[in-house]
């Protein structure tokens, strides 16, 4: 009797292939998503996003641009517009990273001879099993690291994390706060 045991090699690049395929689906859903927002397009929005989607902000409030265009609160073409075009997309797992920039208009109270102000973004957009966007975590004006924190595994009762950071947000030109993003 002959017995053939499998190739752990060939077991590894499936899986890793298959990691690889799973991620290139969920960033093409986020591209979707924004192609959608950017086209106002509510049916497919609707169709990309749980209904009850979480999501968290960090920057000023006056930036909650994202928060507007998912509420309906900017719904007429004559509103201000923040176009979100991707500069950059990269998937971890369930999570997809997107950032850009743009430049916006200055307020007439912020009294400066520049005619525009810079602001960089970072989305982190959590795709659940079913292929529906359950989470967006929004960042405007902040670097942000990503890291992938693990147990340590060793032989003593404490728990120690290993930290790898897999990412760092490179849009903003200037000095901006930092936070690091656990995944």
């Amino acid at each position: 009797m002959n017995l053939k045991l499998a190739d752990p090699t060939k077991s590894t690049l499936n899986d890793q292939q298959q990691q690889e395929e799973e991620e290139e689906h969920k960033k093409s859903l986020v591209r979707a998503l924004y192609d959608a927002l950017n086209a106002r397009d509510v049916s497919v929005v609707h169709r990309l996003l749980a209904p009850d989607i979480e999501w968290w902000f960090h920057g000023p409030p006056d930036l909650q641009f994202m928060m507007r265009l998912l509420t309906g609160s900017v719904s007429s073409f004559n509103e201000p517009f923040f176009p979100f075009l991707p500069i950059k997309i990269v998937a971890f797992g369930p999570t997809v990273l997107a950032e850009g920039s743009h430049s916006l208009p200055k307020a007439v109270d912020e009294g400066s001879d520049d005619d525009a102000r810079h602001v960089s973004w970072v989305h982190a957009w959590t795709v659940g099993d079913d292929g529906i966007i359950v989470q967006v975590r929004e960042y405007f004006n902040t670097s942000v690291t990503v890291t992938r924190v693990a147990a340590a595994t060793t032989s003593s009762s404490s728990l120690h994390c290993l930290s790898q950071p897999l990412r760092e947000s490179t849009v903003s030109e200037e000095s901006v706060p930092g936070l690091v993003l656990a995944i």
